[in-house]
């Protein structure tokens, strides 16, 4: 069967631990599916990720798979034309939710009362809060004339 190209540029994009593998499609390629796979790093075993076989879309959820903040994990793409022909797996570069992970901003709120400003702190995800119990968030106070209290 003849070759196809490989998809390119595969990557984790992960924000607040929902982890998405993206990657570009080959070049002059319409109508392609892809099938992704992952494991932890040093086991052996390829796994199918449910949901993510013979889709069309250019990126896959793998938060199911990739949870645990203290392994790192790697994934990999091919792209497939029907009836038979086959892309080369393109791997991702090693992933670890914990160090690779993007933190959102935390949602504050705010009450303004006789007696100052309430400033409530709150992270963006549940996860977020689980992964870190002790997050810490510095508050400046910026002066309308520029200075900071």
């Amino acid at each position: 069967p003849e070759k196809l190209a490989p998809p390119t540029q595969v990557r984790f994009d992960s924000v607040d631990y929902k982890n998405i593998l993206r990657w570009t499609p080959p070049t002059n390629s319409t109508s392609l599916q892809y099938y992704i796979q992952w494991k932890i790093y040093g086991e052996p075993q390829w796994l199918d990720v449910d949901g993510c076989q013979g889709i069309q879309k250019h990126q896959c959820d793998l938060s199911a798979v990739t949870s645990d903040p203290r392994e790192w994990y790697y994934a990999r793409v091919h792209a497939s034309s029907l009836p038979s022909s086959k892309s080369a797996w393109a791997l991702s570069p090693r992933f670890s939710p914990r160090w690779d992970t993007k933190i959102s901003p935390p949602v504050l709120k705010l009450n303004v009362t006789e007696q100052g400003i309430v400033v409530r702190v709150k992270p963006p995800r549940l996860l977020v809060r689980k992964m870190h119990s002790s997050l810490q968030y510095k508050i400046y106070l910026i002066h309308t004339s520029g200075e900071e209290v």
